[in-house]
């Protein structure tokens, strides 16, 4: 989805590659994915909810811009 050419990711990666560098968003979602699995091996089932939560709207979000394509 991120090499896509969709103005919103366009948008997205452009705000990404100025605060983080060219790989920025890479990056926050393997951070996101680390402290989940680090929160969940503390025991803490919030976190994995939050993290499902969370692969369920990029799941949506995905669907919204591969379904209405320009």
């Amino acid at each position: 989805m991120m090499e896509s050419n969709h103005p919103l990711i366009t948008e997205a990666r452009g705000s990404f590659s100025r605060l983080l560098g060219p790989y920025g968003s890479y990056i926050l979602e393997f951070l996101m994915l680390a402290a989940a699995l680090i929160f969940a091996n503390m025991g803490m089932l919030s976190a994995v909810i939050f993290y499902g939560v969370y692969t369920l709207a990029n799941g949506a979000g995905a669907y919204v811009l591969f379904s209405n394509k320009h």
